[in-house]
């Protein structure tokens, strides 16, 4: 039920994602076109493909921590038997749920001291651009105690106990052997 409901709110965040990719490259493109045309442009372009930047850039990272994408390497662990596995993983979702308090705590902190200060061009709350730290603290603690749980209760298989995944071209530098 969780995992389905996390999946779905995955693929939201991906039409979201696509969403503001879109917006950007018709704000850049339009922007270009005008300064080379028309020798004026849009002043808001520049700011908002900042902010829809840095939201993509969390947002895309909630899923890439939901489909085990981010980089890593598994080295040490790999050699490690089966408990040893289990004890880095579960240290290493209390390690990165450590690391969301702190991003949430101090994106919250920032969202508070900028609530009341506007973007030069949008002349919107600087608290909205800061507020993107928070969603991801928010989604991927969510993420990470899901994985936890999983691994607490024994739901995790052996294959899953290695944190990381490998990279396309490893994977395809060794089917080609």
């Amino acid at each position: 039920m969780l995992n389905t409901l996390v999946d779905r709110y995955c693929r939201l965040l991906g039409a979201v994602i696509v969403g503001c990719l879109a917006l950007m490259v018709i704000l850049v493109f339009a922007n270009v076109v005008l300064r080379y045309a028309f020798n004026s442009g849009l002043s808001i372009s520049e700011e908002l493909s900042r902010w829809l930047f840095v939201w993509m850039t969390f947002l895309g990272a909630v899923i890439a921590m939901h489909e085990r994408a981010h980089l890593g390497t598994d080295m040490l662990v790999a050699r490690l038997p089966r408990w040893g596995k289990k004890a880095s993983l579960g240290l290493g979702y209390l390690a990165m749920l450590g690391v969301c308090w702190l991003l949430f705590k101090g994106a919250l902190d920032q969202t508070r001291i900028n609530l009341t200060t506007s973007s030069a061009i949008m002349e919107v709350s600087m608290g909205w651009f800061y507020a993107s730290g928070m969603a991801f603290a928010v989604s991927a603690a969510i993420i990470l105690l899901m994985d936890l749980w999983r691994l607490l209760s024994g739901q995790l298989g052996d294959d899953q106990l290695v944190g990381i995944r490998e990279s396309e071209e490893t994977t395809a530098e060794g089917e080609a052997k």
